[in-house]
């Protein structure tokens, strides 16, 4: 059963300019996204800096509104809802089922509150009992490895990883069916990032988790993530099980992403480089194929046309007018 399912999503933000600020321009942030997460299951978004995966995040928990598309949302009881036209009101309730871990374990957490208040807010804001509040707080604290002294002291005296635990309790003080986790261990050091990635991996077994896992780090998204969708430039060029798509990569993109990883034993490089050039800008994206000016294979009819994201075998799907033609002919 889908948890969520994102279809044709896209999202452009207004360049605006002049006295009147009028409209001269658009960043086409997202462009016609689509996808889904299955009940117990991690989507990992993958992608250069700038290239939507934080847009579409916040879409998906309408901080954002989107332009256009489809964001349907499936309840415990089976009712499934359409997020992208609800109001700010009829928001409101579902919003406990859908919670965020954020990037920045010193930014997301007040500064003035105790840590059981942290914890606490949204059992607080949701009508929780007191009673229930502090034996929930104690739980959450457990759950993720962290004292139950810790509910009296401020964030300050906490390291960065033991912050983004007491944020990951926060996030799972209302057991929400889908978390979605914004670059959760980007800010910290590489083994912190071990840890916290382990915690996600027990805490989806013992819970059932549904997650949305952003990240640009393809070596941190291999070990937590069931499959991977890979963004360039607002459009997701290709979507596959993890193992595959670190195996068989199909678009030229992902290689590159692929090759970008640091391997300690030599012999295991690819010799597939980065690709050259810049990342297109969104208000101004190339026509055609957006990745086809630092694409290594790129033909004419990247220059021209859009590639559709097709299937390239069961459960793998690519943008690619290369990879399209070669599975046309049986080749991949």
């Amino acid at each position: 059963m889908n948890v969520l399912e994102v279809e044709g999503l896209t999202k452009h933000f207004p360049i605006r300019s002049g006295l009147l600020q009028r409209e001269t321009g658009r960043i086409r942030a997202v462009q016609d996204v689509s996808f889904h997460i299955r009940r117990g299951e991690t989507l990992a978004l993958v992608g250069e800096s700038g290239c939507g995966k934080t847009t579409v995040s916040r879409c998906i928990l309408r901080a954002l509104s989107p332009t256009s598309g489809a964001i349907r949302f499936s309840q415990a009881d089976g009712t499934v809802t359409d997020l992208a036209t609800l109001s700010r009101r009829a928001l409101r309730p579902l919003r406990r089922h859908i919670q965020m871990i954020f990037q920045d374990p010193y930014a997301s957490l007040n500064p003035r509150m105790l840590v059981g208040d942290i914890i606490a807010e949204p059992l607080l804001v949701n009508g929780v009992p007191a009673a229930r509040r502090e034996a929930r707080v104690r739980e959450l604290l457990d759950l993720v490895g962290l004292p139950a002294t810790a509910r009296t002291r401020f964030p300050h005296a906490f390291s960065g990883g033991q912050r983004q635990r007491v944020g990951i309790a926060r996030a799972l003080a209302l057991d929400p069916r889908l978390v979605v986790a914004d670059e959760p261990v980007s800010a910290l050091d590489v083994s912190v990032q071990a840890q916290i990635i382990n915690l996600l991996l027990d805490l989806q077994d013992r819970l059932g988790l549904s997650m949305l896992f952003v990240a640009h780090d393809l070596g941190v998204v291999r070990h937590v993530s069931d499959r991977v969708a890979v963004m360039y430039v607002g459009h997701i060029v290709e979507i596959a099980p993890t193992a595959e798509l670190y195996t068989r990569p199909r678009h030229p993109y992902t290689e590159a992403l692929l090759a970008a990883v640091p391997k300690p034993d030599p012999a295991q490089r690819d010799a597939i480089a980065a690709p050259s050039g810049e990342v297109a800008d969104p208000a101004n994206p190339p026509p055609g194929c957006a990745f086809h000016p630092r694409c290594p294979f790129a033909v004419p009819r990247c220059a021209t046309e859009v590639p559709a994201l097709r299937e390239t075998t069961h459960g793998s799907w690519s943008a690619c007018h290369r990879t399209n033609e070669l599975t046309l002919q049986g080749v991949v």
